[in-house]
């Protein structure tokens, strides 16, 4: 048993070699991503050889799985896990190029849905006492208290909502124009509550802001007129996120995942939040159902007299 284990790991660790420099060599790929997956199919290796697979060439979905099990025991966040199947799948297409093994049973396999990369999302009441952290009497609240809101209303990336023009708002009919990845344009309603506090920041603190450059296109500005930027819409969400006590993780990309996922929750339909998000793949938003069953399933366990 033992010579049969020595004889496998040998000849893994001489194919994981082949893999290397065929990934470099023959594919053009990069120096660090062949090393990630270098050090991802190692890990394969310790498993095989703890006595994971009989033979690596002839792998079953039931033993295959069961490496997943063991890289979740090892506590790997759901990305690093993902990116050790892909060097798995690469390995074996490999393995099947050079006739050495027929099977393609890792084809067949995929991350538990446990394990997907689900962001974090705030509660409504979260939300609410974030959106309200900005004080009155603070040098620039009514700015800030208009960008949370404008963030939350609209589920806009940090980069839509400092890029967002004059132009783009329109007040009266409820609603902006976003421009997403690849400069698509969509139409995001406005909330009453985002309306009324972007009315007050323009009326009241806008136009002292500009005053050096009064032709400044931009909604949200610095002093001086000048465009703000991601890193500091970054900073104020960060400042305003300590100031109400909620978690350190939360960014301004969370106020887009609770956008979604409150929609959701509210019964809005996936296609609709798609557009609203600018998802050019419906299977980006579909990322936000896993969140809200996550949510009902706390919920039952909490409340249900047999959860």
């Amino acid at each position: 048993m033992a010579a049969q284990i020595t004889s496998n790991y040998a000849a893994l660790a001489a194919d994981i070699v082949a893999f290397k420099s065929y990934m470099e060599a023959e594919r053009g790929l990069a120096k660090n991503t062949v090393l990630a997956y270098g050090r991802d199919l190692e890990r394969y290796l310790i498993w095989v050889t703890r006595g994971g697979l009989k033979s690596y060439l002839d792998p079953s979905v039931r033993e295959l799985s069961h490496f997943l099990g063991f890289l979740h025991e090892e506590q790997l966040a759901a990305p690093s896990v993902a990116r050790h199947l892909v060097a798995l799948k690469m390995f074996y297409r490999f393995l099947r190029l050079e006739e050495k093994a027929t099977h393609n049973a890792v084809e067949l396999l995929s991350s538990p849905a446990l394990w997907e990369r689900i962001p974090h999302v705030l509660s409504p009441e979260a939300v609410d006492i974030l959106l309200a952290a900005p004080r009155g009497g603070e040098r620039f609240y009514m700015r800030d208290r208009a960008l949370l809101e404008t963030l939350y209303a609209t589920g806009s990336r940090a980069s839509e909502v400092v890029g967002l023009k004059l132009a783009d708002l329109y007040l009266d009919a409820g609603f902006c124009k976003c421009f997403g990845k690849g400069s698509k344009q969509r139409i995001v309603p406005l909330a009453a509550p985002a309306i009324a506090t972007l009315r007050t920041y323009l009326r009241e603190q806008r136009p002292k802001l500009v005053r050096p450059s009064p032709e400044a296109p931009w909604v949200f500005v610095s002093r001086g007129g000048k465009v703000l930027t991601r890193e500091m819409l970054w900073m104020l969400v960060k400042k305003y996120v300590r100031r109400a006590g909620l978690n350190s993780k939360v960014s301004p990309h969370t106020l887009r995942h609770s956008f979604a996922t409150h929609l959701l929750a509210g019964g809005a339909d996936l296609r609709t939040v798609q557009e609203l998000l600018g998802h050019a793949n419906i299977r980006t938003t579909q990322h936000y159902t896993h969140i809200d069953r996550d949510r009902l399933k706390a919920i039952h366990r909490q409340y249900h007299p047999r959860g």
